[in-house]
């Protein structure tokens, strides 16, 4: 008898929002012109009605309408249904459809969901690398069911949701020197706004090295000495999603020196065992070790970043 039970408490479960639902449906005014109303979607679609009612969208929507257009139900976003349901769904008509194999144009979804969600962090979104390249909101969010914790994303981290289209990035994060996004410390969205952003990137920030000042404010200066290659851009010399060198650096040192300075007097050959004059080897491998302050000095005599 158990597993009969067990099976009957989750087909009332299931049933049990779809219930609300068309009791809900039922009390609302009479819909516009053109609308079917939302008690005519439950008959098609209970299953997506049922995980749609559990959902914080969902149940403000359905239960707790703000205004007119919300009270609409499940034609707030898809559209007038009056003749996809008299038709027997063999016509769309007015309905927008945001999945599926023939969905609705991306700009049309899109301004679906702008019509609502246009403030803010998505005042940018025209124009932007991402609306540039037909991205679509639900690329990248989803409402019929609760996937994510926040922000109804597809997956359930931001880094996971990136990581659909950058692969590349996201991999980086396995290097032995990264950004704390897998230990959650940081997000994709610490740094940059998918929705838009007047910055290259879609950084927060007005460029890459403020971007960076925001967490690493030591560097910003200004400082007597300034080092070019850091005053123009920190990613010269540091990868910021990742990298297998020390400090995320793209080139381990001094490698890394060596692609501006060439040798003045200096060792040209380092890391080579067979080296027996002392100038042919770099002791400890890095040119840091004399020029330790290469982000910039404020001493008198720090010309060389070397106090």
């Amino acid at each position: 008898m158990r597993p009969l039970r067990r099976i009957l408490f989750v087909l009332a479960l299931l049933s049990a929002p779809c219930v609300a639902f068309a009791q809900q449906s039922a009390a609302t005014p009479k819909p516009p012109a053109g609308f079917a109303g939302s008690a005519s979607c439950v008959d098609c679609h209970k299953q997506e009605v049922a995980e749609f009612s559990a959902t914080d969208k969902g149940k403000l929507v359905l239960s707790h309408p703000r205004n007119s257009h919300e009270a609409l139900g499940c034609e707030s976003c898809h559209g007038p249904s009056k003749q996809h349901v008299e038709s027997g769904a063999e016509e769309r008509g007015g309905l927008i459809v945001f999945g599926g194999k023939h969905p609705s144009p991306i700009a049309e979804r899109n301004a679906t969901c702008l019509a609502c969600h246009e403030k803010t962090a998505r005042m940018m979104w025209q124009g932007s690398a991402h609306e540039s390249r037909n991205v679509a909101c639900s690329d990248c969010h989803t409402l019929m069911h609760a996937e994510s914790e926040r922000a109804n994303l597809k997956k359930p981290t931001v880094l996971a949701t990136c990581a659909s289209c950058h692969a590349q990035e996201a991999n980086k994060q396995t290097r032995f020197s990264h950004m704390p996004l897998g230990q959650g410390k940081l997000e994709c969205t610490s740094c940059h706004n998918p929705h838009g952003s007047p910055a290259p990137k879609l950084l927060l920030a007005s460029s890459t090295n403020e971007t960076c000042f925001t967490c690493h404010a030591d560097k910003r200066g200004p400082f007597l000495w300034q080092h070019a290659p850091v005053v123009e851009n920190c990613a010269n010399c540091h990868d910021p999603h990742g990298s297998s060198h020390e400090k995320m650096l793209i080139l381990s040192r001094p490698r890394l020196c060596q692609q501006c300075h060439q040798s003045s007097g200096h060792p040209i050959a380092p890391r080579n065992p067979k080296a027996i004059n002392d100038f042919q080897f770099v002791f400890n491998r890095q040119c840091s070790n004399c020029h330790f302050n290469i982000h910039g000095s404020n001493d008198p005599s720090g010309y060389a970043f070397t106090r």
